[in-house]
C-alpha cells in the first residue's frame, strides 16, 4: 500500500471574532489554575507546552445556551458556524455575536469547509451529506444520500482530504435503520461511496493526521480510538487501537464523539470525563475538563490556536499553544 509520504503544512485562517490572552508558559509540568467563574473548567496537569499556565475552558462570549450543541467550524473569514440538533439549526459567530444561519437543518450535526467555501453538513435527520452556500445557507448540493439502494441512517461527522474526498461516519441512534451497518463511508470526488469499515458498533468522530498518512475513528460505544493506514486513493488497511480512553467510574464506555488535531499529531477526543488528548503515538497526555459532557471540537482564530469545544448547551473555548489543522489541506 502506498502512503502518502509528504507531510503538508496547515493553513491558517483569517482573524477571528473570539480573542482569547495566551497567558505564558513555564518550565516543567503545570497545572493549569481553577477558575471560580461556574461556567469556567480547568485542566488536570497539563503539559505545560501546549496548556499555558492559567489558561482555563471559558464560554464563548457572546454566545448563549442552547439545547445540544456539535459541529463547530470556522470559515476562511473567521466566522465559527455551530450545529444546535435538538432545534434543528445552525448558527454563527461573527463579530462576537450569535446569528441564526440556517433553520430547518435536518438536524445537522458535524460541519466542515471544503476548498470551495461551501459548508459541508452531516444531516442526521435527512441522512444526507449536503454542500450549503456559505453566505446564504441553502443547499448547493446533495453529496451522499443513499447507499446500496437505501437512505443512510443519520450522518454524524465527517473529515475532508486534500483530493477533496470526505469521510464520514453513519451510526444509527433510533430503532430503525435503513442501513443495518453503522459504517464508516468514503466519497470520492466523482460521488462514488464506499463503506470501508462494517464492524463498530456506534462510530462517530473521524480526523486524519497532519499528513493525512493516518485515519482516526472512535466509537461512542467502546472506550477506545481505531487507527488505520490511509493510501493516497482515500483507502484504509491495517486497523488497529490508537488509544484507550479513560472512563469515569462505573462507566462501560468513554462517550467518545468528536475528534480534532494540532499540527503536532497530537489528538484531541470529546469524552464524558472533558477532552483526552493523546501524543502523536497513541500516549495519554492530559484532560481538559469541560463544566458539561463535550460533543465536539475545532480549532480555529487568527493562528489557529483557539480550541472551540461545544458542550451540549454552551459554546467554550480555551487559548493553547499548539495550533490546529485545517482541513482540507492544499
Amino acid at each position: 500500500m502506498n502512503q502518502m509520504k509528504h507531510k503538508k503544512m496547515p493553513r491558517f485562517l483569517a482573524p477571528a471574532a473570539l480573542s482569547i490572552a495566551l497567558c505564558a508558559a513555564s518550565c516543567g509540568r503545570n497545572a493549569v489554575k481553577a477558575e471560580s467563574n461556574p461556567e469556567s473548567g480547568t485542566s488536570a496537569t497539563a503539559d505545560s507546552l501546549l496548556v499555558p499556565e492559567g489558561s482555563a475552558v471559558s464560554v464563548v462570549p457572546g454566545s448563549g445556551v442552547y439545547r445540544f450543541l456539535e459541529g463547530p467550524a470556522q470559515d476562511r473569514a473567521g466566522n465559527l458556524f455551530f450545529t444546535d440538533i435538538q432545534t434543528s439549526r445552525i448558527h454563527r459567530l461573527a463579530s462576537g455575536a450569535v446569528a441564526l444561519f440556517r433553520d430547518q437543518s435536518n438536524a445537522a450535526n458535524g460541519l466542515m469547509f471544503d476548498r470551495n467555501g461551501r459548508l459541508v453538513t452531516c444531516e442526521g435527520g435527512s441522512g444526507r451529506i449536503t454542500a450549503l452556500d456559505p453566505a446564504t445557507g441553502g443547499v448547493l448540493e446533495v453529496l451522499a444520500s443513499e447507499y446500496a439502494g437505501k437512505r443512510f441512517n443519520s450522518p454524524n461527522d465527517l473529515v475532508i482530504d486534500s483530493r477533496d474526498g470526505i469521510y464520514f461516519t453513519d451510526p444509527t441512534w433510533a430503532p430503525q435503520k435503513p442501513q443495518e451497518v453503522s459504517g464508516v463511508y468514503y466519497r470520492c470526488t466523482d460521488g462514488k461511496i464506499t463503506m470501508l469499515i462494517e464492524d463498530m458498533s456506534r462510530p462517530n468522530g473521524v480526523q486524519l493526521s497532519p499528513d493525512e498518512s493516518v485515519f482516526y475513528v472512535d466509537d461512542s460505544d467502546r472506550p477506545q480510538v481505531r487507527a488505520y493506514d490511509r493510501a493516497a486513493d482515500g483507502t484504509l488497511s491495517n486497523g488497529r487501537t490508537f488509544a484507550v480512553l479513560k472512563t469515569a467510574a462505573g462507566s462501560r464506555s468513554a462517550t467518545a464523539d468528536g475528534m480534532a488535531v494540532d499540527r503536532d499529531g497530537r489528538l484531541y477526543v470529546t469524552t464524558e470525563t472533558g477532552v483526552q488528548i493523546f501524543k502523536a503515538d497513541g500516549t495519554f497526555l492530559t484532560t481538559l475538563a469541560v463544566p458539561e459532557t463535550p460533543s465536539n471540537l475545532a480549532f480555529g482564530g487568527a493562528d489557529m490556536k483557539t480550541l472551540y469545544i461545544t458542550a451540549r448547551t454552551r459554546l467554550y473555548a480555551i487559548r493553547l499553544n499548539a495550533a490546529g489543522i485545517e482541513f482540507p489541506l492544499p
